[in-house]
């Protein structure tokens, strides 16, 4: 039976119109075709057979872009130079949403770079600020559960990834907005349209809870029973004598 008490609710306005095309889905709708197309062999084993990786891409849920975003960054016009008008820009298109009170907007909302002084994403991100989504979803989940924020794992969008987070979900009131960082290494002058509807966070809920760590050591013996017990079955051994189930719906 399902747990009525492990629900995570996406809640938006009344108002917004992309409620049933755009709306959060379970990761596991969201595996890229290239890895449905893998074939998986013991005699060619390919990541097919890794539960692990397979676990990555359907753990929890994913958001999709709320709108077409138009993103200009460090661009360079016509004769390949910074475009002083043109180098820093996000477009959210003009939908009057805002005077409904959904969370979406069409002026640029960013981070200045002094914000992450010394950070590694300052560099990534050409040196310029931070983009920023607005998300017309407000997200619940029950008491004691938080929610971590990632871009979509071991399938990102090659143009950008949000800073990953942590929020208390459980008792935070309003949406939850996503800073970017532009992939500067692949695209370092980028002119491109996100498409409304496309993934670009991974939301995962877990239980708050207080650990303690420790180091400790095993003997020769169990390492040697432990690698025995692992290489007992020759094709899908974690598979078929470790891993657990696991049910996003």
């Amino acid at each position: 039976m399902f747990n009525k008490d492990k629900i995570i609710e996406f809640v938006c306005n009344e108002a917004y119109p992309g409620f049933e095309d755009d709306k959060p889905i379970p990761s596991k709708l969201n595996i890229p075709d290239w890895y449905k197309k893998l074939e998986h062999h013991y005699l060619d084993p390919t990541i097919k057979g890794c539960m692990p990786f397979l676990d990555s891409l359907t753990i929890g849920y994913i958001l999709k872009m709320p709108q077409d975003f138009a993103l200009r960054h460090n661009f360079l016009n016509e004769e390949g130079k910074p475009d002083a008008f043109q180098t820093f820009g996000m477009h959210q298109w003009d939908t009057q949403l805002k005077k409904v009170g959904i969370n979406l907007n069409s002026a640029v909302e960013c981070h200045p770079t002094k914000q992450l002084k010394g950070c590694p994403y300052i560099k990534d991100n050409s040196n310029l600020p931070f983009h920023k989504i607005l998300n017309p979803w407000l997200i619940k989940t029950p008491p004691g559960y938080s929610c971590l924020f990632v871009p979509p794992l071991n399938n990102c969008d090659d143009r950008f990834f949000i800073m990953p987070g942590v929020v208390d979900t459980d008792v935070f009131p309003s949406e939850i907005n996503f800073p970017i960082v532009v992939n500067g290494a692949k695209y370092p002058n980028l002119d491109t349209l996100i498409k409304k509807g496309t993934p670009y966070v991974q939301v995962i809920p877990f239980k708050r809870e207080s650990w303690t760590m420790k180091t400790s050591k095993r003997n020769s013996q169990e390492t040697l029973m432990g690698r025995l017990k692992q290489n007992l079955l020759l094709f899908r051994s974690y598979q078929n004598q470790f891993w657990k189930k696991k049910l996003w719906k």
